[in-house]
């Protein structure tokens, strides 16, 4: 009781010095309450943002990792790469439809699995694909005389063995050419439809297939196809294999439909596909396409002959948040997928790329969080020690009465705490009133800049080259800003009378938009844990400078002070 009468009274007795260190660790307290407020809001945002989320991930062919160990096991002392050890590293490796869903079984965490083949079907006389020019024709011309076939006769192209996903169950998620004049994609079920490679869509006319053997055959076209085409719903439609201009393929157009965003994409080009241009889609069932023996597991089954197309198998499964995602890799490890496949998810890669300004911020936080603690720690010091050595005769007198050095020692401590306990709550509060505001204002110019850099690299390719109006440097960045503002007029999604013609949001870049407005702002309030860390922060201050006062009290000796006062 006496220590703590003494240390009361002295804090009010000297108010100047007790002002003074009250407004230092004010400040202190307010600049790590922010900091901390920032910190805690950026980890939240890392690791439950997703959480809530649905996210689609897919298995695909480690390609580097086969080319690098084909490398090292060639041994090549020439320096020259060996092409046939590579092209046999990455051959048979394509996953069956049976291997995904053998893998989603294996796996608790996957909420569904949705999945869509496409292959490539050439034009006939009645039925021509949209295009600017005759180059479908000598497209199908050279498919069908069989030029594009190697040595064993097998087809090549985009499409083919020879080509760069586009095996079956390459897992490349639509992102491959077709070749052919029309691209004829067959869907798994509403939910595949809704995340369609070319973005959504509206039913116009008709309704959609179904998925049983008795919608089999029935398909949708888009409507710049049947205005081309002069066609309407209930026509029948050829189309041709590809590598056999004689194998042809009767559909019937249940429905037309029109995509929400018009696709300007070239058509011309010496590598160019109808096939590839959105216009020029069929859509179909996958049944559809194993009635007329075009699915994947026909094409990848030893039956099928060298004129059959290459069908192109794009599975994805669906998760309620990244946890599941992340068990599900372990799950699908364990159940025997081979290290040269690997597990991963567009959705989560762009949410951590649009984390980079937060991440940013958290790190400027931690710096100015360090800063301020060794900055303040260092003035307190120096205060306690001026304050120690301007009542060293006060400390004398107290030694010299009987008073234990230990219980000054505690005086001295217990009236630092005080008034760093008052310092405190007066921080935390104005930090409280201060980190969101603050702390948006600092995100948002972390990511203006992040967008002026990707703005700088988009227009520039990376390096100072072209300038605006130069061949090939059209703006890209308007082109995207353009793509961006249709895919937001798009995405709120359109529907009509007919069955499953509504369309979420989907394609490229809708998990990057959602991950952004997320992160333009942030909750960065002060709750108990950043008050449990604001009080360590204090205490911890506190026992620093409260420790050069103990070194100081202990070392004085009590009748020395008494004389070199007299």
């Amino acid at each position: 009781m006496f220590v703590v009468k003494n240390a009361w009274q002295s804090v009010t007795r000297n108010k100047g010095r007790n002002i003074l260190i009250i407004v230092i660790v004010t400040i202190i307290a307010a600049a790590a309450t922010i900091g901390l407020s920032i910190r805690q809001a950026a980890a939240t945002a890392r690791n439950s943002g997703l959480e809530n989320t649905t996210i689609t991930a897919q298995i695909s062919l480690d390609r580097n990792k086969l080319i690098s160990e084909s490398k090292s096991d060639s041994g090549d002392s020439d320096g020259k790469p060996d092409f046939d050890a590579m092209r046999s590293a990455l051959a048979d490796k394509q996953l069956s439809l049976s291997d995904y869903q053998k893998y989603a079984k294996a796996s608790s965490s996957v909420k569904s699995t949705y999945y869509t083949e496409t292959v490539g079907l050439a034009a006939t006389d009645d039925f021509q694909p949209v295009t600017d020019s005759t180059s479908s024709s000598s497209s199908s011309a050279s498919n069908d005389s069989g030029s594009s076939s190697d040595g064993n006769g097998q087809p090549q192209g985009n499409g083919g063995p020879g080509g760069d996903g586009g095996q079956p169950g390459g897992g490349d998620n639509g992102t491959t050419a077709v070749s052919g004049d029309f691209s004829l994609v067959g869907f798994s079920s509403d939910e595949a439809v809704s995340n369609a490679a070319n973005g959504s869509f509206t039913m116009v006319d008709g309704k959609v297939f179904g998925y049983n053997e008795s919608s089999d055959g029935n398909v949708i076209i888009s409507k710049s196809l049947a205005d081309f085409n002069n066609l309407s719903v209930g026509d029948t439609i050829s189309v041709a294999n590809p590598n056999d201009s004689g194998t042809t393929y009767k559909l019937t157009v249940v429905g037309i439909y029109k995509n929400s965003t018009d696709s300007n994409q070239a058509m011309g080009g010496p590598m160019a596909s109808t096939a590839s241009d959105p216009a020029n889609a069929i859509y179909t069932s996958v049944s559809t396409l194993k009635s007329l023996g075009l699915d994947a597991d026909s094409d990848s089954s030893g039956d099928s002959d060298s004129s059959t197309p290459t069908t192109q198998l794009n599975y994805t499964y669906v998760f309620a948040s990244k946890s599941d995602y992340e068990a599900f890799a372990k799950d699908a490890k364990k159940a025997g997928l081979s290290s040269d496949y690997t597990v991963s998810s567009a959705d989560v890669e762009n949410y951590e790329s649009s984390l980079v300004p937060l991440n940013n911020l958290s790190k400027f936080a931690l710096t100015l969080l360090i800063v301020v603690l060794a900055v303040g720690g260092v003035v307190l010091v120096v205060i306690t020690l001026l304050n120690v050595r301007e009542r060293k005769y006060e400390i004398g007198v107290l030694t010299a009465i009987g008073v234990n050095k230990v219980k000054v020692a505690m005086q001295f401590t217990l009236e630092l705490l005080i008034v760093t306990m008052i310092g405190l709550a007066l921080g935390a509060g104005i930090g409280a009133a201060a980190s969101v505001p603050v702390s948006n204002q600092l995100l948002s110019s972390q990511v203006e800049q992040q967008q002026s850099q990707q703005a700088s690299q988009r227009e520039q390719f990376g390096r100072d080259m072209q300038g605006a109006g130069a061949d090939g440097a059209s703006s890209s960045t308007d082109s995207q800003k353009e793509g961006s503002s249709k895919s937001d007029s798009g995405a709120t999604g359109s529907s009509d009378s007919s069955d499953n013609a509504k369309q979420p949001q989907g394609g490229p870049g809708g998990m990057m938009d959602r991950a952004a407005n997320y992160v333009s702002s942030i909750n960065a309030t002060v709750n108990l844990a950043v008050v449990g860390q604001l009080l360590l922060v204090g205490l911890g201050l506190t026992l620093i400078a409260a420790l050069v006062a103990v070194v100081f009290v202990l070392r004085y000796e009590p009748l020395q002070i008494l004389a070199d006062r007299s």
